[in-house]
């Protein structure tokens, strides 16, 4: 391959790219909506300190659309069996952070291994197999973008009713229980729904990379926020600008729209990274 064929991978539909982004509308949308939620609940992943969660659910996320696939139902809806059965396992047995490591650590391979058996079981298009892994979010059909839509929707309205008992118990749970906050439910179902929210993220981006709109737009945000308005707006925003921007780059060319999204959400972390620590150094010298 040389640097003409590289060239024609990444700008080759650049004549017909009006085209060809009327096309993709429900993919805008999706990117953006996954955008939105994955930066909002990722604010809590990041203050929970459960980054490692988001990965071991999308293993067994992965195992139940692979299943859904092999049997022939509906992908989204083995996608969200397999991930609330893996958040409700880490919610209910991960209480103290070194169980729920251990817990994952065993959930990961085991739902890897499933999804495997699966996919190689199943006798369709390959094309269905490595989109559970890396996603499809540029053929997002107007079913698959319902039901994103109406989990984003259940998500975001049960996010809002629970977001103070839930910072509180993220930010300093001692605390929060002893001043009556049942912990206990208020992570059970912090659980569940990050379960929902990585089952269309998985089947969106794909399992492998479903991290990169879960944990690096709000890891970016706390690089350069504080405040209890500022981190979740700003995480949103870092979301959805790598999911909408990673397609309006993508449809430029042939190659994967993952790439794309990743590197754009990586590289908003690394200006962030540079940012804070900037400005760290600056806040450290006035006293001098």
């Amino acid at each position: 391959m040389n640097w003409s064929d590289i060239g024609d991978a990444m700008f080759g539909g650049l004549a017909d790219y009006g085209a060809i982004l009327a096309l993709v509308s429900n993919s805008l949308w999706a990117g953006a909506i996954l955008g939105l939620v994955g930066g909002l609940i990722g604010v809590f992943v990041m203050q929970r300190d459960m980054a490692f969660a988001v990965h071991g659910i999308s293993e067994l996320s992965f195992a139940g659309a692979a299943a859904a696939l092999l049997i022939g139902v509906d992908v989204v809806s083995g996608s969200v069996v397999g991930s609330l059965i893996a958040a409700g396992l880490i919610g209910w047995l991960g209480a103290r952070a070194r169980d729920r490591n251990s817990i994952i650590g065993v959930l990961m391979p085991f739902g890897l291994g499933l999804g495997i058996l699966f996919l190689s079981l199943y006798d369709g298009r390959s094309a269905n197999r490595f989109s559970l892994l890396t996603g499809q979010i540029v053929s997002v059909q107007n079913a698959q973008l319902g039901w994103l839509v109406a989990i984003s929707a259940f998500v975001l309205i049960a996010l809002l009713l629970m977001w103070r008992p839930l910072r509180f118990d993220s930010l300093d749970p001692q605390s929060a229980a002893a001043r009556g906050v049942p912990t206990t439910i208020v992570s059970l179902g912090f659980m569940l729904l990050l379960g929902l929210v990585v089952a269309v993220a998985v089947h969106i981006i794909g399992a492998l990379l479903v991290m990169a709109l879960l944990v690096t737009p709000a890891a970016a945000a706390m690089r350069v926020a504080s405040g209890p308005v500022a981190v979740p707006l700003l995480s949103a925003v870092f979301g959805v600008t790598a999911a909408v921007g990673g397609i309006l780059l993508a449809v430029m060319g042939t190659l994967p729209v993952s790439p794309y999204i990743t590197t754009i959400s990586f590289l908003i972390y690394l200006v962030c990274r540079l940012v804070g620590s900037r400005r760290g150094r600056v806040v450290r010298a006035r006293p001098a």
